[in-house]
Parts: C-alpha cells; structure tokens; sequence
C-alpha cells in the first residue's frame, strides 16, 4: 500500500509539473504574440452630430465600432456671447429637447466610450478674447458639460468624459488659455480628456499654441481638404511625411489619422479602404503615438460603411 502511495504521488507530481510547463509555454506565447499586436491595435473617433439622419448617439455607440465619440458642435462661445449648441436636426438646444440625449451619452459610457463635446467646426462665431475670458469659457464648459452644475446643461445631467478643439475660424489667441484652464479641472476628481483636430500642415495656424501646452490626450489630424499633406491617388508620400512631422513633433498620448469616410465627406483626402489597410496603416502603426483613425462624419460612415471595413486593420 505505500508503494502505491508513492507511485500516486509521483504521478501527482509529474501531472502538476507539466500543467506548470504548460502555463509557462503559453506565457512565452502570449509575450511574443499578443503585445505586439496589442501595441499597435487603434481605436476609431467618430464624429457626431451634424446630421439628423445619421441616428442617435446610443445606435452609434452600440454598433460596436466606435472608442471615441465627437458630439459636434458648440458653435459660439467666447468674448461674452451666451454659448449655442448645434447637433443640426437631432434636436433643438433653445427648446431643451437635446437633454434626452443624457441618457445616450451615459450608454456609450457604460459601453467603455469616450464622449467629448467638440468647440468650433466650419461654421460658427466663436474666439477668446483674454486668458480671463479664457476661464470664464473654461467654467461654462466645466458647468455645463463635464462635472460641475448649472440649470441649464443642454445635454442633461451627463458628465461627458472631455472637450474637443475642432478649431476652424476666427483667432489663434487664447487657445491655449483655454486648455490650461480646462485641464486644472481634472484635479477635481474625475479626469477631463482633450482632444484636437488640427489640420495637418504643421503647424496648424489656429491650435498650434493649444498644441504646445502638451496637455492633449488624443489629436486626430485632418488628413483631408488639405493636398499639400494628405493622400492622393498613388501618392502617400506626402502624408507619410506630414504624419512623421506630427508624431516627431508634438507631445500627445495618441495621434490619429483623420479621414472623411466617403469621397462626397470632403473635398480631397479620401483613401479607398483597401488602400488604407494595405497601403497605410502597416506604417503608421510602427509609431509609438499611432492610435488608430478618425472619421467625418457618422452621417457619412453610414453612407459608405467605411469604418466597417477597415475596423480589423485599426
């Protein structure tokens, strides 16, 4: 009986040394073969909000395709103007009807995705005039849409997750102010993301000094309406050019490439899907800043199903 006690406990023994060797084995595997991939795999932005046929904001989120959503735009604000929202003909801000879109942007959330609200876009009267003007526009957004209180939040009692500088017009003063403004804020508890898209000749004329504050989490850089550094047919020289100037020269977490998700989207910048997959990405993803791509519009992506078909390639 002790004997074959013994030969039990020897054949334990060896049992439980090759399930070790086995989790080592798949250690070694998991080293060599996921963090790589896991290194260069990128998430999409989408921006949202311009059009009233692209759904709402919890179908956008629950397509799964999504990691970072643009509600596009607060179109004035700054030099004492009262702010105005417009998400085009998904509601009407002066009627308050845009607060049912509280509980949306709280689904995204839940679903892990990042939703800031974008300042500015290719239409609108916006500028600071001051660093004091600065702060006060930083205290509107912060009460307004992020984590403080006012009675009148246009998208209900939300905390969006931070601000998007999509700065087209006016003045490149004070931009910065409004950063280092808006960036004390995470101080308060709960983290207030910024993100930019600036265009891609470097530097960009309007967020340029924003830029240079080194606060940004994420940047995604119009690569489009822009000849001079974005994609043409059979030429991606001159946006690998301009991507490798961005990367070498900014201080972000992440930097995206930003596209318009159909040709109709902009008026130059539109690369094929099967080019971006083959032809592009395999390059940018050997940058450290790559973070993935991202898209104008929602409307558009919807239209031509591109964000689709190159989701497994981000």
């Amino acid at each position: 009986h002790k004997e074959d006690k013994n030969i039990n406990s020897k054949k334990n023994m060896t049992n439980i040394n090759l399930v070790k060797h086995v989790i080592y084995f798949l250690f070694l595997i998991s080293c060599f073969v996921t963090k790589p991939s896991d290194a260069s795999r990128g998430g999409i932005a989408i921006y949202w909000g311009q059009n009233g046929n692209e759904g709402n904001l919890s179908a956008t989120c629950a397509t799964g395709r999504f990691a970072y959503v643009n509600v596009a735009f607060l179109v004035k604000f700054g030099n004492g103007q009262t702010p105005e929202l417009n998400l085009a003909g998904h509601c009407n801000p002066a009627a308050n009807t845009c607060t049912r879109f509280s509980s949306q942007v709280k689904d995204c959330q839940t679903r892990g995705i990042k939703v800031m609200l974008s300042l500015g876009g290719g239409i609108g009267n916006y500028s600071i005039g001051s660093k004091k003007d600065a702060k006060v526009v930083a205290d509107y957004l912060w009460n307004n849409f992020l984590g403080g209180k006012s009675s009148s939040r246009p998208l209900g009692d939300a905390v969006l997750d931070g601000i998007d500088f999509n700065i087209e017009l006016g003045s490149p003063q004070h931009w910065n102010d409004l950063a280092s403004s808006l960036s004390k804020f995470s101080k308060r508890g709960r983290k207030v993301y910024l993100t930019g898209a600036p265009q891609c000749p470097f530097p960009d004329r309007l967020m340029g000094s924003a830029l240079d504050t080194k606060l940004f989490d994420y940047v995604w850089i119009q690569f489009y309406n822009n000849p001079p550094c974005s994609y043409a047919p059979n030429n991606t020289q001159k946006l690998f050019d301009s991507w490798n100037k961005w990367t070498t020269s900014i201080t972000a977490k992440k930097i995206f490439l930003g596209l318009p998700a159909a040709p109709e989207a902009a008026g130059s910048g539109f690369i094929p899907p099967d080019v971006l997959t083959s032809q592009i990405l395999p390059t940018l993803k050997k940058s450290r800043k790559y973070g993935g791509v991202m898209l104008w519009s929602k409307f558009w992506d919807d239209k031509n199903g591109y964000s689709s078909s190159i989701l497994a390639s981000v």
